[in-house]
């Protein structure tokens, strides 16, 4: 009779173990597919990462691969003695200082984005082979990209002795074309400066300016709010009407237009024009503020950008809660948002383009020693940050800041331009800003977008437009 019980036991618990065995072993198989999505879509990380022993390998086996412009210009290469010991040249210096950066004391640009290509190689069976007998590397992969050496020297040459940043995009693919930041240091000689620059705690000079500096956006702020406007008045934004008297003063909160300049009766379009800061004080205002929130979460505030490049995140405070005087000093761009110049590039872009925003990028194929591609990337929509329309309303006011307003040194070129210029104060002395200017060309049909800060020089319109010009016009000379 006991017997029976257990035999009865046995056979009811059957059930349950199978049931377990096959839950075991389905979450096993699910482990096993994750683990191997994981290596086969996160390879380069995994490589990339300075705790993976898997780099030294690479290195031992293959020497770094070089780096070109976009027109076969180099732009970084390994050279190697009768001994095969390496040497990383950068022919430029430091013209392409921070964008390609450099390979030792860790990695910086280009040279870290493309690191997984550069350290691998993709030369023939018969070149391995022949190597290997010899006791000789590989060659790495080439990486080409789509820097253009004669906007960057350009750029750079403008830029001059100022502190700042200049970034040039193609706009219908989000190509960077230029990107310079100053101060810059010679990457050939990253292993002789580096203690001296990450020991003093005041230099900034390993910062991208351009991905990772954080400035008030000043007067080109007045692009987002001009678009809120617009939002909010889609109909009858045009017959907004104003009496500038050269300043805003909203109970105890008081905002001054640039050099206490009087502008004035002016209508919308004039007031973005002449970057009257009364006026758009008196606009931000009588804006929605959730709605303004709303607006500023569409075009990538407090928010991850679709960028490749190591970059800060831009930053505004707009709420319910946020005070008059705060309102009033955000709606021209002070107070306390922070934005990066190549956030501010990405917003212009995306407005030349009929709303849609191409992720920016630097690379633009990887090939073998022999020539032949590996690799190629293309460009790539992120999404539409503004309706077609809307671009459309605020790329006629970025002409009107060309044609009757503070970027006229752009007027009757051989090109069509269309910007915002920028007055960033930074602290509490009177007359300390940054010039800043974006905008893109030809303004009928945008292919290149420029930004530009120039650290603590003045006005947007003085400093910062004229060298938008000399780069449109490498741009064109080149076309």
């Amino acid at each position: 009779m006991e017997e029976r019980k257990q035999k009865t036991r046995r056979m009811d618990s059957k059930p349950e173990i199978i049931i377990s065995g096959c839950f075991f072993l389905i979450i096993f198989a699910l482990l096993i597919g994750y683990l191997v999505y994981f290596v086969s879509t996160s390879e380069q990380d995994m490589i990339n990462n300075s705790y993976n022993s898997r780099q030294e390998i690479l290195l031992s086996q293959n020497y770094r691969g070089s780096i070109f412009s976009r027109d076969g210009d180099v732009l970084a290469e390994t050279q190697m003695d009768a001994g095969q010991n390496e040497t990383r040249i950068y022919p430029y210096k430091n013209l392409f200082s921070h964008i390609v950066g450099y390979s030792t004391q860790g990695r910086m640009g280009v040279e870290a984005l493309a690191n997984y290509y550069l350290i691998n190689t993709n030369t023939s069976l018969n070149n391995k082979v022949v190597n290997d007998m010899a006791g000789v590397k590989n060659p790495g992969d080439n990486v080409y990209t789509t820097l253009d050496v004669e906007i960057q020297q350009v750029a750079d040459e403008q830029l001059s002795i100022y502190k700042g940043a200049v970034i040039v995009t193609e706009v219908k693919t989000g190509k960077v074309l230029a990107l310079v930041s100053h101060p810059d240091f010679d990457p050939n000689e990253i292993n002789d400066i580096w203690d001296s620059l990450i020991n003093n705690d005041s230099s900034s000079v390993l910062v991208n300016r351009a991905t990772q500096g954080l400035y008030p956006p000043g007067s080109t702020f007045k692009i987002i709010t001009a678009l809120e406007y617009i939002r909010e008045n889609p109909n009858t934004y045009n017959n907004y009407v104003f009496g500038c008297p050269g300043y805003f003063r909203f109970e105890d909160s008081k905002i001054n237009c640039y050099h206490g300049s009087s502008h004035g009766q002016v209508n919308f379009e004039k007031s973005f024009a002449k970057s009257c800061n009364s006026s758009f004080a008196n606009i931000g205002m009588g804006l929605d503020r959730t709605a303004f929130a709303d607006t500023l979460d569409d075009l990538l505030f407090n928010r991850k950008l679709p960028l490749t490049l190591t970059y800060a995140k831009s930053s505004v405070q707009v709420s319910e809660d946020i005070s008059d005087d705060e309102m009033m000093q955000t709606s021209i761009g002070q107070g306390k948002t922070q934005i990066t110049p190549i956030h501010l590039n990405m917003i212009t872009c995306a407005i030349a383009n009929k709303g849609l925003l191409m992720k920016p990028y630097v690379i633009d194929r990887v090939e073998n020693d022999a020539g032949n591609v590996v690799k190629a990337f293309k460009p790539s929509g992120y999404g539409k940050l503004m309706e077609e329309s809307e671009a459309e309303i605020l790329k006629s006011l970025m002409i009107s800041v060309v044609e009757s307003g503070t970027a006229s040194k752009l007027k009757g070129l051989s090109y069509t331009a269309a910007g915002k210029t920028g007055s960033a104060e930074y602290n509490n002395v009177k007359g300390d800003s940054h010039a800043w200017f974006t905008g893109f060309a030809p303004a009928e049909d945008p292919e290149v977008c420029v930004t530009i800060i120039v650290e603590g020089a003045g006005s947007g319109g003085d400093y910062a437009v004229p060298i938008a010009r000399r780069i449109f016009d490498a741009y064109f000379r080149e076309k």
